[in-house]
């Protein structure tokens, strides 16, 4: 039994982009450093201002030393799913950027890192595992024990693992797990502006 997916797209797009979704139900199975090292090595491609690549993510793999200290940064309803995730991560941004000699404000440092994410995420559903994105975390004890370098700035925490098998989830976790939606372009797309002009 395949997991169902009522997601339809409106217009003609790419299947991976349906099926990147976001699970609360892992089997607990490791993320070999290898395999992760390939969805950040999509996001190494991301756009970004000047080829900043503003992007700095840290990782704990199961089963390490480093895997309580990510674990205890989430907060106590993500850790009580996330516990049996394959790999943590947490993103941040670097705020600055050098231009020339020069060391200036990074205006889209957000915006790049969020590309990053969605390429690490979208990577991870072609290698057959499912990412998380989380902001339900201490931001301000993982810049602290996770070393943030200055002019950084914490943006999301990620449960990386492979998601369970429909047929074996309970009838709480099938509705919980089933993928949601998304409104229509025609809510957030609109030619000429952003609003409708006045008068």
């Amino acid at each position: 039994m395949t997991h169902p997916n009522p997601r339809q797209a409106d217009h003609e797009i790419d299947p991976l982009f349906l099926n990147r979704r976001s699970p609360r139900a892992y089997t607990g199975e490791a993320v070999p450093e290898a395999e992760l090292k390939r969805m950040f090595e999509a996001a190494r491609w991301a756009p970004s201002a000047y080829n900043s690549q503003p992007w700095r993510f840290a990782y704990a793999l199961r089963d390490t030393p480093e895997w309580e200290t990510f674990l205890g940064l989430l907060v106590p309803g993500n850790q009580k799913w996330a516990k049996d995730a394959g790999a943590l991560v947490i993103l941040a941004s670097n705020g600055m950027m050098k231009l020339g000699d020069e060391l200036k404000p990074s205006y889209s440092a957000s915006l790049d890192a969020g590309a990053a994410s969605a390429l690490f995420a979208l990577q991870a559903v072609r290698q057959g595992w499912l990412a998380h994105g989380m902001t339900g975390f201490d931001m301000a004890r993982a810049a602290i024990e996770l070393n943030l370098p200055e002019h950084h700035r914490i943006e999301a925490a990620y449960a990386v693992g492979r998601p369970i098998a429909y047929e074996d989830l309970s009838e709480e976790q099938r509705v919980k797990e089933t993928p949601n939606g998304r409104r229509p372009i025609s809510d957030f797309v609109q030619a000429g502006g952003f609003l409708p002009r006045q008068g």
